[in-house]
């Protein structure tokens, strides 16, 4: 800013905004919410399974959940349908810059994407680096390859060699379709 007599001051830090608040949950559902809208694909998030124990009726139209407990343990975030394929998919956000530690999935949440490949359905995780911006699909055949080496963690060098990386934009913000297309359907 110029004051006057030509003194320039300049306290201010060059701070990026352009993602704060995003995350790869919320750029998600708006990618779902556009594949819906356009019949594209019907794909949703998972609610978490809880069972209510208490409700404070005070306000009848505004009731309060005073104490509930999760009813068991919730399988994979996403699932829906595609041509005619059941889609199933866990999303990940990770800090590190060197690898994704696969601790970060629980084994009923693999075994539960294991089984979707069984049966011939399409299923894969979706990984976010948050420090390079880069979101990766990484079909669930290629997971189990990595756990059955005994892998702790699949490096982000993998993710670029085995798995796909999902371009961001507008609108669909994280078009994971396109990918399943290149990869399921020879797209």
């Amino acid at each position: 800013m110029k004051y006057p007599n030509n003194i320039i001051k300049s306290n201010q830090k060059n701070i990026n905004y352009s993602n704060r608040g995003m995350s790869l949950e919320f750029d998600l559902n708006i990618t779902n919410d556009y594949y819906r809208d356009k019949n594209i694909a019907v794909i949703y998030k998972k609610p978490t399974p809880i069972r209510v124990v208490n409700v404070d009726f005070t306000n009848i139209k505004k009731p309060i959940i005073n104490k509930a407990f999760f009813e068991k343990a919730s399988t994979t975030d996403y699932n829906g349908i595609y041509k005619g394929k059941y889609v199933d998919f866990e999303a990940k956000e990770v800090k590190s810059k060197k690898s994704f530690c696969l601790s970060n999935i629980h084994k009923h949440q693999l075994e539960h994407l294991f089984k979707v490949k069984e049966h011939k359905g399409i299923s894969f995780i979706i990984v976010r680096f948050i420090k390079f911006n880069k979101t990766f699909l990484l079909d669930s055949e290629i997971l189990l390859k990595f756990i059955n080496k005994g892998n702790k963690s699949i490096s982000i060098d993998l993710f670029n060699e085995y798995g796909y990386q999902v371009n961001e934009g507008y609108r669909p913000r994280v078009d994971y379709i396109k990918v399943i297309d290149h990869i399921y359907f020879g797209g």
